[in-house]
């Protein structure tokens, strides 16, 4: 199936893009913001709206179409597939299967100073009447906080003796986040740890496919709570535990 964007009419390539640029707001810039989306390939691109950021700079948002097209049929893409269970099914399965508590440690690691999505995966009260990983039976869960160096949250984990690892990355400029989960990956494996524990990554441009391709289990992206890492941790460590992976 081909596919392409569009606005008002299907496939009519219409799309929207924003930038900012370091100049002023002023008619050169609105003709500069309308040069860079043509060379970008948009035809008739149109400055929609023109913002002066600072005396220096200034934000473009850009109205036009593409001609872009692509075979939908033809995407690959790694996801979880399986269905969330409840809190209540989580913890029925905790019971039969284990006979101690399953400890989650969280984090945002590295010098990302962003705690609201791990706050609500491990938090009690989590959010949008999701309840965090501290309200299950049969988890214990410890949530570090925010600018936690990668040697100290593992420090940590070793001496709860950690099942899952959780770690948000919320700061993305300049790569930072990739450069923080891979080095977690790697002092993991100078360890010897990361083939036992299960080492989840979360946050706003992190996905599964992503995840998996730096060394990780899983990643949840915007929309995820803690019943959807719970299910996929706890279904992971009992496949294990059979010998299934």
């Amino acid at each position: 199936m081909k596919i392409k964007p569009y606005g008002d009419t299907l496939n009519d390539g219409k799309v929207q893009l924003s930038f900012t640029l370091p100049v002023p707001k002023s008619a050169k810039g609105v003709t500069a913001a309308k040069e860079i989306a043509k060379d970008m390939g948009l035809i008739d691109p149109s400055v929609v709206h023109a913002e002066a950021l600072s005396d220096n700079f200034s934000f473009y948002i850009i109205y036009g179409s593409t001609k872009s097209v692509i075979d939908f049929d033809k995407i690959r893409v790694e996801e979880i597939t399986s269905k969330a269970m409840d809190r209540e099914e989580i913890e029925a399965l905790i019971k039969d299967e284990f006979d101690r508590n399953i400890v989650f440690v969280g984090a945002s690691t590295g010098t990302d100073a962003h705690t609201v999505g791990i706050d609500a995966i491990m938090n009690m009260k989590g959010f949008a009447g999701h309840y965090g990983l501290e309200r299950y039976q049969g988890i214990t869960a410890y949530n570090l906080g925010s600018q936690v160096l990668n040697e100290d949250f593992i420090k940590f984990a070793q001496d709860k003796k950690a099942d899952v690892l959780l770690i948000s990355q919320t700061v993305t400029q300049k790569e930072v986040h990739l450069k923080n989960m891979i080095e977690l990956v790697e002092l993991l494996e100078s360890e010897g740890l990361r083939d036992k524990v299960i080492l989840i990554a979360g946050g706003a441009r992190i996905t599964h496919e992503l995840a998996k391709e730096l060394g990780y289990d899983a990643g949840f992206g915007p929309g995820s709570y803690a019943e959807d890492v719970a299910t996929f941790a706890i279904t992971t460590l009992i496949n294990k535990k059979r010998g299934v992976l």
